[in-house]
This record gives structure tokens, C-alpha cells and sequence, in this order.
């Protein structure tokens, strides 16, 4: 038996979800494991590496999913996931997030203390700078990518900016390991049909492999070229030039997802299971237990086409209740109703009754909470419970 199917015998329950205090994580066992075996399959048709970002997941249970066999290679957003992750066995850890000086002391002190080889991230000269002190502090050569920004989402360099040469320069300089170039297409957000997201994928494909071009022009090796977005990565159609491919939110997926047309509704993996406590009928309203406490404050829908509210509903075992989304959301209280201009009715929702209300945006909304409550499909009963890291 492996390790994921061992933790999953010893977690395993006669529960079901009716014992749940409320408002309760659910995680479909189901869907995960559907939407990573779609991205794997993707990744090796395309030729390239897939390297998860566990920043959705935060669990080592859901990780052992994307690698059943043995740890692979993941992206991680913040160095105590970097740890969590190392401590279960994880060796090649990429931080995809702009290093600061006491972060790149950290990850080189995890790095001496478990042999895991954690990848940094940076974009001026300033941050290679600071690389030579965490190098004389720890005795550990830091692992390098240079960010390059290919669609003015966020940070990084442009593959044509002036400065870039000299980036790569001043990291060798200060005695680091230069490992290549990594982007995120985050702008592919934005977009919404299938020839958009095509193009925004070999955008972000073309800039990455033309930066990687122009380092070993100039005479540094470049043999990782990262790119990725759960959106630009479902969508490539040619990875030419790039080695490896990045996504988080893909695992669970959310409305967001939806919303861009990267996912169905019916492979959102995670909901918050609410219950009813009240009403008031002469408004529309049905009152539920999950506010943003437990929904998150995510309205990353209110900008796409269809407007999710907090969250779109679904009746007990998972199926949505059409046009029946949280309207509003104060600390602990949701306010279910009709979305505006809808035709239907609400659903009778007596008090007591449970909902699952699927998430705007996953990982904000799994952030909320400290474990998964696992299931599969539409059965009540609890196969087990995962334990996420949180903190920083």
C-alpha cells in the first residue's frame, strides 16, 4: 500500500457530513484526482515537466495525488510551505515569489538543514546583491530563476528591458547558481474565450523562450524555462522552447475558472458546507451559517461576465441550485437569493437544511480553514480528514 492510500485507510470514517458542525470544508476525492490526471496528461503530451503549485492545496495528502510514486517537483508561495513541504520529503521547491534578505536566508537555511535545493526568485540587481550574504551566511549556493513579466500582470523583467543582461550578471557575481527564467501569464484571468487563452499561452511561451535565448547569448545557461497560469496552461498548444509548466489553482478549480471557460462547474473539487438558519421571505432571502469568514471575501467574479456573488449554491450533495448564489456576506452570516434578472424561484430551504456553496476563488476560500473534510461525490459519508498548513 503507498503512503496516500495508507493515510487514507487510517483516516477513513463512518461519519458522514450530517455530523459536520458547520460551516465545513468539503473536498471531492473524485474531482481532485480527475483534475490532476487532466493537467498531467496535458504536460506530457506537450513535451515539458509539470511542476504543481501547492498554494491551493497547502496539504502533503492532496500532494501525494499529484505524486503518488514519490515527491517530485512543486512551486510554493511561501517559505513556510517551503518547510512543510521539505519536511515531508519534497527536495526540488521552486519560491515563486520575489525574495526579500530574510527570505533568502531562510530557504538556504532549510536548504542545509534538508538537503532540498530551494529554487529563489528575483528581478533587479538589488536582490542578486543580497544573494552573496545568504551565501556567506549559510555556506549554501543559491538556486536562481530571474522573473520575467510577459503580459504587464505583475513583477518581473521584460525580455527586451536593457537591464536583464545585467541581472543575470550580478547573480552569478554574488556567487549563486543562475537556473533560468520563470513567467506567470497572470493577465489570462482576464480573458474568457478559448482563441484569447490560446494566444495569451504562446505569449507567455515565445517571451520566456526569447529571454532564455538572450541569457545564453550572453553566456549563461539557462536549463529551466517555467512558465504558467492554470489558464495559459490548459490552453498551450506548443511549449517549443520550455522545459517545465506551472499550475495551482487547477487542482480544486473555482468560479473564476469557470468564468475564464478553463473548468465546469462540475469539476469545482472544494465547497463550504453551510446550514440554514433563517430567513426572511418578504425579501428573497434564505440566511446560512458561512460568511466571508468561512467563503472568503473574494468577489473575483464581479468582473467576468456572470457575477457569482460569494459563491454559487448547491443542495446537499452537491447539485447547483440554478441561480441561487450568496448575495451578500458579513463575518458569519450568508445571504442566499435569486441572482438579479434571473426568472426562478427560490428553492424551498427549510431551516436546518445544509448547502454547498462552491468558491469564487479556491485557494482563498480553502485559506479560511484548517483541514479538508474529504468525500466523493454525491455520498454523505466522510472518507477522511486533511490537515492544511497555513502561515508564512
Amino acid at each position: 500500500m503507498n503512503k496516500m492510500a495508507a493515510n487514507l485507510a487510517a483516516s477513513e470514517t463512518t461519519e458522514t457530513i450530517d455530523a459536520l458542525i458547520t460551516p465545513a470544508l468539503l473536498l471531492d476525492r473524485g474531482r481532485l484526482e480527475r483534475n490532476i490526471q487532466r493537467l498531467a496528461e496535458r504536460a506530457k503530451k506537450l513535451g515539458v515537466v509539470l511542476r504543481p503549485h501547492m498554494k491551493t492545496a497547502k496539504s502533503i495528502d492532496a500532494a501525494r495525488y499529484a505524486f503518488p510514486r514519490e515527491p517530485g517537483p512543486i512551486t510554493v508561495s511561501t517559505i513556510a510551505e517551503a518547510e512543510y513541504f521539505a519536511d515531508h520529503g519534497f527536495r526540488d521547491i521552486t519560491y515563486a515569489v520575489g525574495l526579500s534578505p530574510a527570505s533568502a536566508r531562510r530557504a538556504m537555511e532549510l536548504c542545509r538543514r534538508t538537503g532540498a535545493d530551494v529554487k529563489l526568485l528575483l528581478d533587479t540587481v538589488e536582490q542578486a546583491d543580497v544573494l552573496a550574504d545568504a551565501r556567506q551566511t549559510t555556506g549554501m549556493t543559491p538556486s536562481v530563476f530571474i522573473e520575467l513579466d510577459c503580459d504587464d500582470h505583475r513583477g518581473g523583467l521584460k525580455p527586451d528591458d536593457p537591464g536583464f543582461p545585467d541581472v543575470a550578471s550580478r547573480v552569478v557575481a554574488a556567487g549563486a547558481k543562475l537556473v533560468g527564467v520563470l513567467a506567470h501569464a497572470g493577465e489570462s484571468y482576464g480573458l474568457n474565450t478559448p482563441d484569447a487563452l490560446v494566444r495569451a499561452a504562446e505569449n507567455e511561451r515565445s517571451a520566456t523562450a526569447r529571454a532564455a535565448e538572450i541569457l545564453r547569448a550572453h553566456g549563461h545557461a539557462c536549463p529551466i524555462v517555467s512558465v504558467g497560469s492554470t489558464p495559459t496552461a490548459h490552453f498551450a498548444q506548443n511549449l517549443e522552447g520550455v522545459t517545465e509548466l506551472r499550475a495551482g489553482v487547477y487542482m480544486f478549480f473555482d468560479l473564476v475558472q469557470h468564468g475564464v471557460g478553463v473548468c465546469n462547474r462540475d469539476d469545482i473539487a472544494i465547497s463550504v458546507l453551510a446550514t440554514v438558519i433563517g430567513s426572511k421571505p418578504e425579501k428573497g432571502w434564505v440566511l446560512v451559517d458561512a460568511g466571508w469568514m468561512a467563503l472568503s471575501r473574494d468577489r473575483g467574479t464581479a468582473n467576468q461576465q456572470i457575477d457569482q456573488g460569494y459563491g454559487v449554491v448547491c443542495d446537499e450533495k452537491g447539485r447547483v441550485l440554478e441561480d441561487v448564489i450568496v448575495v451578500q456576506a458579513s463575518q458569519e452570516h450568508g445571504i442566499l437569493a435569486i441572482r438579479a434578472g434571473s426568472g426562478k424561484s427560490m428553492p424551498d430551504l427549510p431551516l436546518g437544511s445544509r448547502v454547498r456553496i462552491l468558491p469564487n476563488h479556491a485557494c482563498a476560500m480553502a485559506a479560511q480553514h484548517d483541514f479538508y473534510t474529504v468525500v466523493n461525490g454525491d455520498s454523505p459519508r466522510i472518507e477522511a480528514r486533511w490537515e492544511r498548513m497555513r502561515g508564512w
